[in-house]
Order: structure tokens, then sequence, then C-alpha cells
């Protein structure tokens, strides 16, 4: 009987924190998460090819995409 009273009155205090390590592991996935820049690269290979857009664009972007890939890549190693 204790513990549902004790969990009844810090309700109010654990389900803030819970939602704050949800919240911390949602955006540590997104922070580390490299298929959706694989998938942006692989869009940008195809906007290319079929000439929606010019080379200069596409260095830039895949550039920037690649430095993406990489920030991930040291992040996940510094883990």
């Amino acid at each position: 009987m204790a513990l549902i009273v004790d969990d009844i009155v810090l309700a109010p205090i654990k389900f803030p924190v819970w939602v704050s390590r949800k919240l911390a592991e949602s955006a540590e996935q997104e922070k580390t998460d490299d298929s959706r820049i694989y998938e942006d690269l692989l869009e940008l290979q195809m906007r290319y090819e079929l000439g929606e857009i010019a080379d200069e664009e596409f260095e830039k972007q895949e550039t920037r995409l690649m430095e993406k890939l990489e920030e991930i890549r040291k992040y996940k190693e510094e883990d």
C-alpha cells in the first residue's frame, strides 16, 4: 500500500524526469543516425544524374553531407 501512495505522491516529480530521459534518448538517436544522410546522398546523386542540379551545387551539397557523416563517425568513436 505504501508503494502505491509513494507513486501517487511522487508522480509529479517522476514524470518530468521520465520525459526528459526519453527526449535525451531521442536526441541521441537522431544525432547518431546516419541512415538519413545516406538516403540524402542517394537522392542527391540521382538528381545530379538526371541533370536537375549543376556540378557546383552537387559538390557543395555532397561536401556538406559527407561532413555530417564524418561528425557522426567521430561522435560514435568518442562513446
